[in-house]
């Protein structure tokens, strides 16, 4: 029942519950301008004549603003293509002066080039005084000449002794298409994919080039790509038999309109988190013979404002087109919190948007869209009351958690896939797992599979099951870590002390099994086994469980003459056991049927207190009265009774783990027979050299071949 960790970690707890930690694609929206409806000339339906021509619509004239911006950027690369082909290289004055050059021998042999208005050649050596690269050695010079005086200027490359190359006639037309080739390339597929995307936009609606971003990210599923059927789910029968009838329905509507009963526009799953709630979608989709959309809440809204809405209806326009279909909203409460508080900023509030559409959506079904809304949410006190009412979520079923026989049938599932052991017993192992999830059973199956594995076994025993359901609410066992023997006593009867108090109050949960094995943060851990499941807790109940919290720091201080922080989590859960019993449950005499907890909407800042100051007093004195009581209560039944939490902490320090056989015949006085740990690791430990026995003695004696004699 009790716990006593070596840190003062401290888990979250809500209710009084059973265990060592108390577990108690974006719609095509029509444009401003846009005509609705036209008839064959191209005038406005309804209306005849006229020579007025329709508004242009946003996405051509984005088509023709992105070809101008083309044609002005194609426009400029030309222009400087031209303008660096005639300014590249070093200028020279005078043609004079490029064949005197050319007779020097600054030129390469060879470079020279003839165009249609200049000689260019490139330098063998840098120019007198050159600063500039186009003057330095391997730069390129040019001059103008007058077109058409060809023979004059070839006269002179001859006379100045230099070959020379020509290109009149041709040069600037090569030249410019090599300068321009990839640049236009670039160009050309710049143009392509923004043509795409603008066509993609204007197919998706209102958004342009971002027109992806509205498109809804659902996903599809039929009947052939999902293998769970409602044989899959158990321990929910009756929120199962209510998805059925959806399910029915979309197969025969017909059958339910005779008496002129309409499709349930929204179906609300809520539940706590592991119980079923998206494996119930699952199984609809496996059973329904139509399309199942799927997409989480936190899918809608996105960095761009109003793509949330666009999504929204994006979905619910391809939902339609697609019906008869089902719409699954998994974690709704992601956009579906009630508006107008808590960090909210208004009604520009992006989420506040993507609820509106939703809203709208949902409400503006036509009578034969068969489209049924199905949203899935572990908060429904946080949604806003407009999603909530009759007209957009007709029904509201509720997925708790399973109760014995659910467990046992969740379990009998998922032990189809592992093979299971003779000495499995299903209906002991729900028993022991109060207030597990469907998928805590569902890891319980899968980590004992995995335990009996790494012993190398050949099916899943009793004894995985139960290391796996402790693995799976307390942590892995820490049967390697060094304990210091003090700190390993006093974990001992602390132990002893809330096992000896459960098994004494015969209003607390029956006793399990009780070990000092440090498993996760707890140095060691009290197990109780409730014989049904409790939808409610009495007063005597809690009373008798906040005594067992109390028993081990008391037997531990008595022990050792001194308090540690491994009672942290005792004294968290007595308190919130008490302060509970005093706010919500009406338990205190002084304050009497009274709720002072106020509304949970976990919106506000600042804690909701609908009491005066002197009340505030009151419950105060009341949590330390219920606690003072426990405490003292529990000090008498240690003392009365310390020399069976002795025998059963000394019998925790020998064999570690200890059953409720085991403590019943400990506290009656029976003589406990089990070889402890110790004398189990020296049966199991191999036989030194020094212990095997030797009968040859002489080292003379005949050794195997190739074998030395011994130095000794």
């Amino acid at each position: 029942m009790g716990s006593r960790n070596k840190n003062q970690r401290i888990d979250q707890m809500s209710a009084p519950l059973i265990g060592h930690a108390g577990h108690p694609t974006m719609m095509a929206d029509q444009k401003d301008g846009t005509p609705s409806d036209r008839n064959s000339n191209g005038t406005p339906g309804g209306k005849s004549g006229g020579d007025k021509q329709p508004p242009v619509t946003p996405p051509k004239m984005r088509r023709q603003f992105m070809t101008w911006i083309l044609l002005l950027a194609v426009i400029a690369v030309v222009w400087t293509v031209l303008m660096s082909t005639s300014q590249r290289g070093e200028a020279i004055p005078t043609p004079q002066e490029f064949f005197v050059m050319a007779k020097e021998g600054y030129f390469e042999p060879a470079s020279v080039v003839i165009q249609d208005d200049k000689l260019m050649a490139t330098l063998a050596k840098s120019l007198p005084g050159a600063t500039e690269r186009s003057g330095q050695k391997g730069g390129q010079v040019w001059v103008r000449i007058i077109p058409g005086n060809y023979d004059w200027i070839r006269e002179q490359l001859t006379t100045a002794g230099v070959k020379w190359q020509e290109q009149v006639g041709q040069s600037m037309f090569v030249q410019l298409l090599l300068t321009l080739a990839p640049g236009l390339l670039i160009l050309g597929v710049l143009w392509f994919l923004i043509a795409r995307g603008m066509r993609n936009a204007s197919g998706g609606g209102p958004g342009g080039m971002l027109g992806s971003f509205g498109k809804s990210r659902h996903r599809v599923t039929n009947k052939e790509n999902v293998n769970i059927t409602f044989n899959d789910v158990a321990g929910v029968e009756e929120a199962k038999e209510e998805v059925q009838e959806i399910v029915e329905f979309l197969k025969n509507p017909k059958r339910f309109s005779k008496l002129g009963g309409r499709i349930p526009r929204g179906v609300l799953l809520s539940g706590q988190p592991g119980c079923g709630k998206t494996l119930l979608a699952k199984a609809i989709a496996g059973e329904a013979d139509v399309p199942f959309f799927s997409i989480s809440g936190s899918d809608f809204v996105e960095m761009f404002v109003g793509v949330g809405a666009s999504r929204v209806r994006d979905l619910f326009k391809q939902a339609k087109d697609n019906s008869p279909c089902i719409i699954f909203l998994d974690e709704i409460d992601a956009v579906g919190r009630r508006r107008g508080g808590g960090f909210s900023s208004g009604g520009h509030d992006e989420r506040e948007q993507t609820l509106n559409a939703i809203l709208v959506e949902m409400d503006g079904f036509e009578a034969n869209d068969q489209v049924i809304v199905i949203a899935a949410t572990n908060r429904p006190d946080v949604l806003d009351p407009a999603l909530m009412r009759p007209g957009r979520f007709d029904r509201q079923v509720a997925v708790p958690l399973p109760d014995v026989r659910g467990r046992r049938q969740i379990l009998a599932v998922h032990a189809r896939k592992v093979k299971m052991g003779t000495d499995v017993d299903l209906e002991r192992l729900a028993r022991g797992t109060p207030m597990f999830s469907g998928a805590d059973l569902a890891a319980i199956i899968n980590e004992a599979a995995i335990i009996a594995t790494m012993a190398e076994k050949d099916a899943v025993e009793m004894t995985d099951l139960e290391e796996a359901r402790d693995k799976v609410r307390f942590g892995r066992a820490n049967k390697s870590r060094k304990i210091e023997e003090e700190e390993r006593i006093a974990t001992a009867y602390h132990e002893a002390g809330h096992a000896v108090l459960q098994v004494l109050l015969k209003d607390a949960d029956p006793l399990h099994k009780v070990t000092i094995i440090p498993r996760g943060q707890a140095m060691g851990a009290t197990f109780s086994l409730p014989e049904k499941d409790r939808y409610g807790y009495s007063r005597r109940h809690l009373l008798a469980t906040m005594r067992v919290l109390c028993g081990g720091r008391i037997a531990e201080q008595r022990k050792t003459d001194d308090i540690s922080s491994g009672a942290s989590m005792d004294i968290k859960m007595a308190t919130s056991y008490a302060r509970t019993m005093v706010l919500q449950w009406g338990m205190s005499d002084r304050l009497g049927f009274v709720n002072y907890a106020g509304s949970d909407e976990r919106e506000m800042f600042i804690p909701e207190k609908d009491y005066s100051p002197e009340t505030a007093r009151v419950i105060d004195e009341e949590v330390r009265r219920f606690i003072d009581s426990a405490y003292a209560d529990a000090t008498q039944m240690v003392n009365d009774h310390w020399t069976q939490i002795m025998a059963v902490a000394e019998a925790l320090l020998s064999v570690e783990t200890l059953s409720k056989d085991d403590v019943d015949r400990i506290m009656r006085g029976e003589v406990f027979k089990r070889p402890s740990v110790s004398e189990l690791l020296q049966r199991e430990m191999p036989k030194t050299p020094s212990q095997i026995p030797t009968t040859k003695n002489d080292p003379t004696e005949e050794l195997p071949p190739g074998a030395m004699p011994s130095p000794i």
